[in-house]
């Protein structure tokens, strides 16, 4: 049965009321089972070795859960700790089993990005898998197993472990998509109107490109030394489809940078729309003061305190019957020409 997925922003904290859930799935090429809410004494106890054994824990607030399936598989105390706290994705390989862990990104919502941290341990015949939050995107390679669909049921756990990072990592291209489709619309939206949400979502933009930095080249560290040491507990014949994992990582690595890269032309186009709008204003407002400059001086020539009669520079049409209209009209020739004389110039 599908299970909804309960998203919250990175930046608020988990629920501790929330309930943690345990799924365990069987199979190989012939049998398939799937247990659910047993307690995980129950659970644990239906494990078989001649079987893959996938074991999923959702909501790792109950930390007694996670000591009991510890104890059982015999893990390392500092492993238990880097299961329930957050932490870079890496790869070590114990005795007995591999340690993985990654980041598991959703979606962007408020400008953030919305994840949790995955952590995986692969054993010879079991998979561990621990996550923070409930629901994931396996929904649909889980009925994959259950129909034996595809090669999973005839392969080991070391391929579980494969299709479940793959699975994740293919959901990264989906949250650099939505980035990128981000940084059009504000480059559209930089042209039409700069205002200071724009910068504001710059901004964002380039904290959740750095949150994506450090969670791909840790993870591509952690796939190279998978593929590249050689582990006991990946067969040599499914080294090839780690390899194109860590070339989809490698990928993201690049489109990443380049989103990067268009993220910091966005602030110049953004200070260089700023600029250019602030120089339309400063021409507009010069050449105002520019027309305004003539009337002023006739104004102020037309305002000055003396007697005509006993000057004996008389001022031109100031007895005149129409002298107002008259210097009026001489006003207006003036403003009408300069504009004409603008217009010819290209100046606006």
């Amino acid at each position: 049965m599908a299970r909804k997925k309960k998203l919250s922003s990175p930046a608020m904290p988990r629920p501790s009321d929330s309930k943690v859930i345990l799924e365990l799935i069987q199979y190989n090429e012939k049998e398939y089972a799937k247990y659910e809410d047993l307690p995980v004494t129950e659970l644990i106890g239906q494990i078989k070795t001649n079987q893959v054994n996938w074991l999923n824990v959702d909501c790792l607030h109950e930390k007694s859960i996670v000591q009991k399936i510890g104890e059982h598989f015999c893990l390392h105390t500092l492993l238990i700790e880097d299961i329930t706290s957050d932490h870079q994705p890496k790869a070590e390989e114990y005795d007995d089993y591999l340690f993985f862990t990654l980041k598991m990104l959703y979606r962007i919502k408020d400008g953030h990005i919305e994840y949790e941290q995955i952590s995986f341990v692969l054993g010879r015949d079991y998979l561990l898998s621990f996550q923070e939050k409930e629901g994931d995107f396996f929904d649909a390679f889980r009925n994959r197993i259950k129909l034996d669909q595809g090669r999973v049921r005839k392969k080991k756990a070391d391929y579980l472990l494969y299709r479940l990072i793959d699975i994740i990592v293919d959901n990264y291209y989906v949250v650099l998509d939505e980035i990128g489709e981000q940084i059009e619309a504000i480059e559209d939206d930089i042209y039409t109107n700069s205002l200071d949400h724009q910068f504001k979502r710059i901004q964002q933009l380039k904290k959740e490109l750095i949150f994506l930095r450090k969670a791909l080249y840790p993870l591509r560290d952690a796939l190279s030394k998978v593929t590249k040491e050689e582990s006991g507990f990946i067969d040599m014949g499914n080294h090839r489809y780690f390899a194109d994992v860590y070339d989809h990582v490698v990928h993201l690595i690049d489109s990443l940078d380049t989103y990067k890269d268009l993220t910091s032309g966005l602030m110049d186009i953004y200070i260089n729309s700023l600029n250019t709008r602030m120089n339309e204003v400063m021409k507009v407002l010069t050449i105002i003061s520019t027309i305004f400059m003539p009337l002023t001086f006739i104004v102020g020539v037309y305002g000055m305190n003396f007697n005509p009669e006993s000057s004996p520079w008389n001022m031109p049409e100031l007895n005149a019957k129409y002298g107002y209209p008259i210097v009026m009209l001489v006003m207006l020739g003036i403003v009408l020409g300069m504009i004409r004389y603008f217009k010819f110039k290209k100046w606006f």
